[in-house]
């Protein structure tokens, strides 16, 4: 039987004036998802920027230690070990549900503090662990409100295009469950064996009214959505996507008018705070693009490390408090997930508006603000 290794803590033993490195796992390449990645290390670096400013850690500079995981959880490990051994004080980021999951096990063993930014797989430890804490909410609950956004929509014949993986299985069933009860029902449809036309025949012959995109983009996505769109038979029906793809950039990029109205989870409130609104015009700058929700949940991971490792006595997750972009960060035990989980995550349904393909209207938010405003 292998004995893990003992509990690391590399940061008591830097240097005096060294800088405090956290460990950056961000997607950066194929077939990572790279804009996503692209947003999150650009809040990454803003955040550990603004914590510089007022005095890093203990008059010592923080600095980012960055790896491309590629959305592959053994690279993700790897680069998990590599960061350790060069002493960083704290992992964050990771936007890919089955990699995070890979390196919070992989964190824990080694006694790393590891700040999930992105990934929503509710189990994201298999055990409850206490280095680990996220903070997008868990994948069923913003399923369960986009769920209640269909049932409030008039679907309750509700059709999934779906890839086989943890996440679109463990999405689809939290649909499954949530709908069912309600009078709704969620017919799958096999990506891997059907090609978009017959995903479109298939729609017609189970009279669904929603067909949500439990699948990669752009392709299959882009493919699927084109083949709705251009099928008279299917002009009634809604496309939605809850795993955010409408979010980015490249879906504007690929599908012009065809990707609006595409209804999808985002995690951010009615208004930003404050805060907020500044660091949104400077990501913004940044980025050279309007900045997506992933953009500000690395600005908040870097702000919460920064008060964390601020902390006497080191990273504690039930004492951090943190004013950040999208409310007041906290963290508590969330059932089901095995980590410290920020439960007050806002969640969002937006889309792209028709008549303005790069503007977002938001169609629901749950438990704050304003529903029917453009953003």
């Amino acid at each position: 039987m292998d004995t893990p290794p003992p509990p690391r803590r590399p940061a008591a033993t830097s240097p005096e004036g060294a800088s405090v490195r956290i460990g950056a796992l961000v997607p950066l390449t194929r077939p990572g998802w790279t804009e996503a990645g692209r947003h999150l290390l650009a809040g990454l670096e803003l955040g550990v920027r603004e914590a510089n400013l007022t005095g890093g850690i203990g008059g010592r500079p923080l600095a980012l230690a960055v790896r491309d995981t590629a959305a592959d959880p053994r690279r993700a490990v790897a680069a998990v070990d590599a960061l350790a051994d060069l002493g960083v004080a704290a992992l964050a980021g990771e936007y890919h549900s089955v990699t995070a999951r890979s390196v919070a096990a992989r964190a824990d063993a080694l006694g790393l503090p590891f700040l999930c930014s992105s990934a929503v797989l509710d189990a994201l430890a298999e055990q409850p662990v206490e280095r680990v804490a996220r903070l997008s909410p868990p994948q069923s609950r913003g399923w369960r409100v986009y769920a209640d956004f269909l049932l409030g929509a008039g679907h309750r014949r509700v059709a999934v295009a779906a890839q086989r993986s943890v996440y679109w299985a463990a999405g689809a069933r939290v649909l499954r469950e949530h709908l069912a009860p309600r009078g709704g029902t969620v017919d799958e449809l096999d990506m891997d064996a059907l090609t978009p036309a017959a995903v479109c025949d298939e729609l017609v012959r189970r009279r669904a009214t929603a067909l949500l995109l439990l699948a990669g983009h752009p392709e299959p996505a882009v493919s699927v959505v084109r083949a709705v769109r251009g099928d008279r038979r299917l002009a009634a029906l809604t496309i939605g996507a809850p795993a955010g793809q409408p979010e980015f950039p490249c879906w504007a990029t690929s599908l012009g008018g065809d990707g609006a109205g595409v209804p999808f989870l985002r995690y951010l409130p009615a208004r930003l705070t404050p805060l907020g609104e500044r660091v949104r015009r400077d990501l913004r700058a940044r980025l050279g693009e309007a900045p997506s929700f992933v953009a500000f949940e690395g600005y908040d991971t870097a702000a919460v490390l920064a008060a964390a490792l601020r902390a006497p006595g080191g990273v504690s997750w039930p004492g951090v408090e943190v004013a950040g972009t999208r409310g007041r960060i906290t963290f508590s035990r969330t059932p089901g997930t095995g980590v410290w989980q920020w439960a007050g995550a806002p969640v969002q349904i937006a889309d792209r508006d028709p008549a303005a393909p790069d503007r977002f209207r938001i169609l629901h938010t749950d438990r704050r603000g304003r529903q029917g405003t453009a953003a």
